[in-house]
């Protein structure tokens, strides 16, 4: 059984020392720490999976209640008033995103032009976990403004549509506040 082991330890060695290291080819790249599709995804406000929060805990998103309005029986004030949200959004998104990558751009530069220090390393990550979070808080608020045109039983069924069968987490009830109004 021990040399079993051995063998394979040595041929998972081998082969892992063959192969290229995991960053290769990516010394190309515009900007190291963004990837061409994720450059794109900010530039374009996509969600990134950055709303998963809301998405999956009852709060649906406008681009879907959209693609789903028909299924969901939005009314016209529905559909008028997501529409509005989801331009809205999509124009703060793209430009926060365009925010997030000059700013990964700024912290390439520093390594690119032998720069970096500790100090300015941490200042600019500063910077760009602020942007994160703002463009991430876009898409979080996005999904809690769109709840609030839905009636319970259209988000009931937009989680239904979308495949999220969980109960509701406690304390909410169909994502509405006292406050309501279509």
């Amino acid at each position: 059984m021990r040399v079993l082991v051995v063998l394979l330890f040595a041929a998972s060695a081998s082969a892992f020392a063959q192969s290229p290291a995991p960053y290769a080819g990516e010394q190309s790249r515009a900007i190291k720490a963004l990837s061409e599709d994720e450059v794109k995804s900010y530039l374009a406000g996509a969600g990134m999976g950055y709303a998963k929060a809301a998405e999956l805990n009852r709060y649906p998103g406008p681009m879907h209640t959209l693609e789903l309005a028909d299924k969901l029986g939005l009314s016209s004030d529905q559909r008028t008033a997501m529409e509005s949200l989801m331009k809205r959004h999509k124009a703060e998104a793209r430009e926060l995103g365009a925010e997030v990558v000059r700013l990964e751009g700024e912290l390439d530069a520093l390594f690119a032009q032998t720069k970096a220090t500790p100090g300015l390393v941490d200042a600019k990550l500063a910077e760009i976990g602020a942007a994160q979070a703002r463009y991430r808080g876009s898409h979080l608020k996005t999904h809690i403004e769109a709840t609030k045109l839905l009636m319970p039983d259209q988000v009931a069924r937009y989680d239904a549509l979308r495949g999220y069968t969980g109960a509701a987490p406690a304390g909410r009830s169909g994502g509405h506040g006292q406050g309501h109004k279509h």
